[in-house]
């Protein structure tokens, strides 16, 4: 499961705009993407924990 949502980031990530076709001329979806991942990430390690 962590591989499937790892490479699902990745390409949103990398290759969004032409997936989903949004407009992010300052990176903002980016940058949520990014937030996202991460506070999940950090969420799954506390829970395990």
């Amino acid at each position: 499961m962590a591989g499937l949502a790892l490479a699902m980031f990745v390409g949103l990530f990398a290759f969004g705009q032409q997936i989903v076709g949004y407009d992010d001329p300052h990176g903002r979806v980016q940058l949520a993407l990014l937030a996202t991942f991460a506070f999940g990430v950090l969420i799954g390690y506390r829970a395990s924990a």
